[in-house]
């Protein structure tokens, strides 16, 4: 038994789950804070059980051998991407987010959301698939078509069970970074920008399938004044919050917003607009501190992807450090005002039971990559590496 935990110990990725462990813990200080108003601990227990939870998930998937996962059990993985996605149309609850994203039981003390755990298997399952059509050649046609198909297969039931743009946003961007990684030619970058403005353009124009709300989510980046009191509040509270926090933050437990009990103040302060409470209570050099750690965690991710022993094994890391940094960069630009209010979680410190878990699998599994990882005197001869 010693000598188990011993090796592995040794050949598990440790600092990742240091790291985590650490953004983790800070995020729960922050919920502490968030939720004194409350009287209630119950944010903070969940949170806690989840960490208990996700370390145990990220030790089990520490031990997977994700090229032989991705080998024998892809066709399972798609259907139960698909099913358990389509499942929100039937059984999805609105946790006020104004979408139908959560599955809830009276026999389980937290929601689920499946389009977070589902990220993990589409990232496997997209890995899987660009290895393959790298060998056919990655960048003709029908290789961009299959995987664009793969995409909007996803997106399309995203956005048909729930109506989570924001989700649909960060399937997108993961994708983006994983064909960019495995080598797609920049020239079908240009055509899908290209051809995306189009469609946004037409449908903005010319349909009715974008929703007024939405439209002005994104207007009112441009100019504030649109709707100050309305759609712009959250984003209007959480500046203010950041703003007044200054160099080092008003003190835990000091923070004006956060510690109001009134509805006027800073909403969602415990998911989504949990920078704000750092900034306010941490000021610049907690919100720094933050930015380190989610850095660090998504550098280890592409570092371990780099000695990976095969490309799936290095697109998968490359994937899940594109999650990362695309809920932490779409999550603090909502809270700066520079980016639109689309109910996504800062990673790691946000409240969420199921993100929690679902991030410390999805870092298990890197260090599963790492374990598994070439020697360094045969990484340059083979192929191991994105191109």
């Amino acid at each position: 038994m010693a000598e188990g935990i011993r090796r592995y110990v040794r050949q598990a990725d440790m600092l990742l789950l240091t790291l985590c462990c650490v953004a983790t813990l800070g995020g729960m200080v922050l919920i502490a804070s968030a939720s004194n108003y409350r009287g209630s601990s119950r944010f903070l227990l969940v949170q806690g059980v989840a960490l208990v939870l996700g370390i145990a998930l990220y030790v089990f998937c520490s031990t997977v051998d994700i090229e032989l996962l991705t080998e024998k059990v892809w066709r399972w993985l798609l259907a139960f991407n698909v099913l358990f996605i389509a499942s929100l149309y039937f059984f999805g609850v609105d946790a006020g987010t104004g979408n139908k994203s959560w599955l809830r039981f009276s026999w389980f003390p937290i929601g689920i959301q499946p389009a977070e755990v589902v990220k993990i298997t589409f990232v496997i399952l997209l890995a899987r698939q660009i290895s393959i059509q790298r060998q056919r050649g990655l960048s003709r046609f029908g290789s961009v078509a299959l995987l664009a198909g793969h995409l909007a297969l996803m997106c399309g039931l995203i956005m048909f069970a729930s109506g989570d743009a924001g989700m649909a946003v960060v399937y997108l961007l993961i994708f983006i970074v994983m064909l960019y990684a495995g080598g797609v030619k920049l020239r079908w970058f240009a055509l899908g920008a290209g051809a995306a403005g189009a469609a946004a353009w037409f449908l903005w124009t010319r349909t009715d399938l974008i929703k007024d709300y939405w439209k002005e989510r994104l207007l009112i980046l441009f100019d504030h004044s649109i709707d100050p009191l309305d759609i712009g509040w959250q984003q209007e509270r959480s500046i203010l919050a950041i703003g007044s926090g200054q160099l080092t933050g008003q003190g835990f437990l000091q923070g004006i917003q956060t510690q109001s009990p009134y509805s006027g103040s800073l909403p969602a302060r415990h998911t989504d607009l949990i920078f704000a409470v750092a900034g306010e209570e941490f000021g610049m050099i907690g919100c720094v501190l933050i930015l380190l750690l989610l850095g660090a965690i998504i550098l280890r991710c592409v570092y371990v992807g780099l000695s990976a022993r095969s490309t799936t094994s290095a697109l998968i890391c490359m994937g899940f450090a594109g999650m990362l940094f695309a809920q932490t960069a779409l999550n603090i630009g909502m809270c700066l005002y520079v980016a639109p209010v689309i109910g996504l979680t800062l990673p790691f410190f946000s409240y969420g039971g199921s993100s929690i878990v679902t991030l410390f699998a999805a870092m298990g599994l890197v260090s599963s990559v790492k374990t598994r990882a070439l020697p360094s005197w045969l990484r340059d001869r083979s192929d191991v590496r994105p191109r």
